[in-house]
């Protein structure tokens, strides 16, 4: 699955995640935990904005297309000041606010259904949590057990979307096959279930 539509796509979301979402959100509330929702990703607190595919929409319905476009044009037409949640980590997304953006549909499909799949399984591992879209990553996740688990679309670490257990220090193993825990692409994890049974075998095997 990796390619170079994907890893650009990923790249031009995750900014938009991090620049037009998750900055006007913190310097409003001081909160950066955004949400997967049907079909997308969204602020979870004020200014009320989410994208669904390739597009970012506001509250009363104005909706602006990515591709194409900059953060900073994205926010102008919406209404908030693109930019970084400065000050909140380091590292991030990577993307400037006048860097034109490039989002191919079909990939930004694959990369939105591999969010909601995460989040589902989330919801069937620990149904007591409730997963966080994080801007710094870009992945959905929660944190149990001090154990993070959580369903990437894809980074650095492995090109395509993948399902995760983070841990401290990995125990012995060739479950433990990543420097953080454990990694398995999602094309190895058929649906929401094989997923949280990947949470769960990990869970147990930390101990």
């Amino acid at each position: 699955m990796g390619n170079d539509e994907l890893a650009l796509t990923r790249r031009s979301l995750h900014g938009v995640a991090e620049l037009v979402l998750a900055g006007p959100q913190y310097r409003a509330t001081g909160r950066l935990r955004l949400g997967v929702v049907p079909g997308g990703f969204a602020t979870t607190l004020m200014p009320r904005l989410r994208v669904d595919g390739s597009g970012v929409s506001d509250s009363e319905g104005a909706t602006a297309a990515i591709h194409g476009r900059t953060p900073r044009e994205l926010g102008a037409e919406l209404g908030v000041a693109a930019g970084r949640p400065e000050g909140a980590y380091e590292g991030g997304s990577g993307v400037e606010p006048d860097e034109t953006l490039a989002v191919d549909p079909g990939q930004a499909g694959l990369i939105l259904e591999a969010l909601a799949l995460g989040h589902d399984a989330l919801v069937a591992f620990a149904a007591g949590e409730s997963p966080v879209l994080w801007p710094e990553h870009f992945d959905v996740a929660i944190r149990v057990h001090e154990m993070n688990f959580g369903v990437s679309p894809g980074d650095g670490f492995i090109e395509e979307p993948y399902a995760y257990v983070g841990v401290a220090s990995p125990p012995a193993g060739e479950f433990w096959n990543a420097p953080f825990g454990a990694a398995v692409p999602l094309r190895d994890l058929p649906d929401a279930l094989a997923v949280a049974g990947f949470f769960t075998e990990g869970r147990e095997r930390a101990g």
